[in-house]
């Protein structure tokens, strides 16, 4: 008979593993598929282009559509420069809190997900469970586009897909979208005495992330419209988080980098959006050539993350409402895997253990409570899979 873990022994496992975005997610999925392996269960990988890292799904029961999909990521944040009082790949138990990287955001929820199986095993499911696990969410969502075009192909589609992002275990309908930009502005470098003859890349990325400040103000300036009045800010945003550029305070700078992203709230289009700042882009490249010809602004698009927006009656939803009793109307300003999946004409919805708060923090944890509610919502879940 084959030896099942607790949902706890389960997260120790995976936290155990530093799968931090920037390394590979393999030593982990290579222990996903041992541990299904041995409950009987096939699971499938759909790597990425450099094969350093994959994502995984799998289907347990009869392959029949109107199933539950349980969506979780396995890469989670560097702990680099952060002040943890405990081991951040080992769960440590303190004060009812579940510390270790990764607890709330998200292998808790994954941990609840694969201890689920053999319960589903032994229950006569009417309707298949299905389990998808991604890599490189945590910078920009990019693994789960392929793992979902084949899901949507190969296993008989699903009425519903459960996002486990941190959610306290409410319902979260909607969440903006997303997308970034690497701007490089490649300037002209001449004494500072004589900044006119030069092109100074620092201050014409200075007009670039002002306009983004002025996109910023006269956004929230408007009153929002319904959907876009869920939201906190209520408003679609435009941010720079990083820049960097130039060589010494008496020389214009040859280059300046930064990253500008997107959060556009559903109603909105996030391609209305790129085009503006392609178009400011454009109208600013044109005014340095006309001072120095080799200055130029090159964008390179990042992650394009669709919204998730609420669904009028939706299947995912109403799962999530029935398991957990949750009544209220929650959305997010956050970007999850929800978006694309329902982009991919999935009913999606984000519910899973612990407070978003905690997510990305030292000393991240998930408290027990929200940990056994979540596997109270796998019991439940079962029996409705079972029904």
């Amino acid at each position: 008979m084959p030896q099942t873990l607790t949902p706890r022994e389960i997260l120790e496992k995976l936290v155990s593993f530093p799968t931090v975005s920037r390394d590979s997610n393999l030593p982990l999925i290579e222990w996903v598929e041992e541990y299904l392996d041995g409950l009987g269960v096939v699971a499938h990988r759909v790597p990425s282009e450099c094969g350093t890292k994959t994502n995984l799904y799998a289907s347990i029961g009869p392959d029949v559509p109107g199933g539950v999909v349980l969506s979780g990521h396995t890469d989670v944040v560097p702990v680099d420069g952060q002040d943890w009082t405990t081991d951040p790949w080992t769960v440590v138990e303190r004060d009812g809190r579940l510390y270790g990287r990764g607890t709330c955001d998200m292998k808790g929820f994954v941990a609840l997900a694969l201890a689920a199986v053999p319960l589903a095993q032994q229950a006569e499911l009417k309707r298949p469970l299905q389990i998808a696990l991604s890599y490189d969410e945590e910078v920009g969502c990019l693994g789960a586009p392929s793992m979902i075009e084949e899901m949507a192909t190969r296993l008989p589609r699903a009425a519903a897909v459960v996002v486990g992002e941190p959610s306290m275990m409410r319902a979260v309908n909607g969440h903006k979208g997303g997308t970034a930009f690497r701007t490089h502005v490649r300037g002209y470098e001449v004494h500072s005495s004589i900044m006119h003859r030069g092109v100074n890349a620092i201050m014409v990325a200075a007009r670039l992330i002002d306009w983004a400040n002025q996109q910023n103000t006269a956004n929230a300036a408007k009153t929002p419209g319904t959907m876009a009045a869920m939201f906190d800010p209520p408003y679609t945003t435009v941010h720079v988080g990083t820049i960097a550029g130039g060589t010494a305070h008496n020389i214009t700078a040859k280059d300046c980098r930064f990253v500008l992203d997107f959060r556009c709230v559903p109603g909105e289009r996030l391609e209305d959006w790129t085009a503006a700042y392609r178009a400011k882009v454009a109208k600013v490249e044109a005014e340095i050539q006309a001072i120095r010809p080799e200055a130029t602004i090159t964008l390179k698009q990042g992650f394009v993350l669709p919204p998730l927006v609420p669904e009028v009656d939706g299947a995912a939803e109403k799962l999530v409402r029935q398991m957990t009793g949750d009544n209220g109307t929650h959305v997010v300003s956050y970007g999850t895997e929800a978006g694309q999946f329902q982009a991919a004409g999935y009913s999606a919805v984000v519910c899973g253990p612990g407070d978003i708060a905690q997510a990305h923090q030292p000393d991240e944890y998930l408290t027990v409570d929200q940990f056994e509610a979540g596997w109270t919502f796998m019991e439940r879940l079962i029996e409705e899979l079972a029904s």
